[in-house]
């Protein structure tokens, strides 16, 4: 018997789960990756069959004294699964049925909202539901998402997974087919069957949603070929700046990002606004408008001018491509990387069409905001309340268009589930609007 191999990582996993599902290209399917680690591999699965991707989202209703123990499950639009056999055997009243249910619904409903980001779900009626996780142990919380993909009305139910063990895959009979890549007999954990098994976040959930929406509607401007993806290195001003371009063919806009103190091109936040954009078909520059040597002193941290003048060289350095000469430029600005940005857009308005600033300190910049006249995204986290009174004041004193937009439960960072994709998703609409000359909805 061959050995089974391990997975690169979930993408790996779901390009192979993919061939398996082939036959399934015909049958009208929606795929539903469990959040969080199977939707990137539902994310693969939908590309290649060209089907519609979405979550399902389940919480177990757990008894109220032992809550890792199920006493029933729910699913949106009110669907309900109650194990009448364990509310008996566990003496749980209907009230403390009751409070449970309304605890965990409280808790779908925020997980459905931030997922979705106002998209209505996947309509499953006669059609074939797949749902994708990045692999089973027990499969219970999988068996409770193929009963409620089936309460949701889809016609045909597949459980897709690219491992587990052969005992439980034989065993659900919740699913008309199960589906696998690897049926290892000496299955341990799902995670041993993968080299990078890292954690999928929230806003990687919600990024792959966004994105594999836009790939099925045409909406889709990444383009085939990549004209170049490249770190760089260019000189301002008797010193060394370093960089990362990454430009679509052809690239009518160029989004240039201003890093925020202990921040660096390098920064996953960055660079996952940077991979949306991209995706919308807009080209990202990632620079560090300070030398390693500079960036410990706090001198150099909070010199907004210098920043602003560092940010002006890169933008000049950049325009000289012969790919983006005629591109549209807009800045990305966090922290105090926004007040540079709004400090160069003051003194260049006739360069800078857009600008977005996440979490900024426009109260470093407040002398020129009037004469900002690029349309300005002001994004701050409900609970960054400092920074948020700082952006209330800068909206009023901007020369032009502007917009704040305060993301519920996010702090400065927005290190919360969610708060991030939801940052990244605000731009992109913002620069698609003002950089490429339509409107993206929200």
């Amino acid at each position: 018997m061959t050995a089974p191999q391990r997975f690169a990582d979930r993408a790996d996993a779901g390009w192979r789960l993919a061939e398996v599902l082939e036959s399934y290209r015909g049958r009208d399917p929606v795929v539903l990756g469990l959040p969080r680690g199977g939707v990137p591999v539902a994310y693969q699965v939908a590309s290649a069959l060209n089907a519609p991707l979405d979550v399902i989202v389940v919480r177990k209703l757990g008894v109220p004294f032992q809550p890792e123990v199920a006493m029933g499950a729910i699913g949106e639009d009110g669907v309900r699964i109650v194990d009448q056999g364990m509310l008996t055997r566990a003496g749980v009243s209907e009230s403390e049925l009751a409070e449970v249910e309304r605890r965990e619904q409280e808790v779908l409903a925020a997980r459905v909202s931030r997922y979705r980001r106002g998209r209505a779900r996947v309509d499953l009626h006669g059609r074939t539901a797949i749902v994708v996780d990045d692999g089973v142990a027990t499969g219970s919380t999988a068996r409770v998402a193929c009963r409620i993909a089936r309460l949701l009305g889809a016609a045909e139910v597949v459980l897709a997974v690219p491992v587990g063990p052969p005992g439980t895959l034989r065993q659900v009979p919740e699913a008309d087919a199960v589906v696998a890549v690897e049926e290892p007999v000496d299955f341990r954990a799902v995670g041993s069957h993968y080299v990078d098994f890292s954690p999928t976040s929230d806003d990687d959930v919600v990024v792959l949603l966004d994105r594999a929406s836009r790939q099925l509607l045409g909406d889709n401007r990444q383009a085939e070929s990549v004209d170049c993806d490249i770190d760089v290195e260019f000189g301002v001003d008797g010193v060394e700046l370093q960089g990362h371009l990454h430009l679509p063919e052809p690239s009518p806009a160029v989004v240039v990002f201003a890093h925020g103190s202990g921040s660096s091109r390098h920064s996953p936040r960055n660079r996952l606004v940077a991979d949306v954009l991209y995706d919308a078909g807009i080209g990202t520059f990632l620079l560090d408008l300070l030398t390693p040597a500079e960036e410990h002193d706090r001198r150099f941290v909070f010199d907004v001018d210098l920043l602003a003048q560092r940010l002006s060289a890169a933008t000049d350095w950049v325009l000289e491509r012969h790919e983006v000469r005629e591109a549209r430029v807009g800045y990305f600005g966090a922290s105090t990387g926004a007040a540079a940005a709004l400090v160069a857009a003051a003194e260049r308005p006739g360069v800078v069409s857009a600008l977005v600033a996440r979490g900024g300190r426009p109260d470093l910049a407040l002398a020129r905001l009037h004469l900002v006249t690029a349309p300005t995204l002001l994004i701050v986290g409900s609970e960054d309340v400092a920074v948020l009174g700082l952006n209330r004041t800068a909206l009023d004193a901007l020369g032009g268009p502007a917009r704040l937009v305060v993301v519920d439960g996010a702090s400065h960072l927005f290190e919360e589930p969610g708060t991030l994709g939801e940052a990244a998703l605000l731009a992109r609409d913002w620069f698609s609007q003002y950089l490429l000359g339509d409107s993206v909805p929200a």
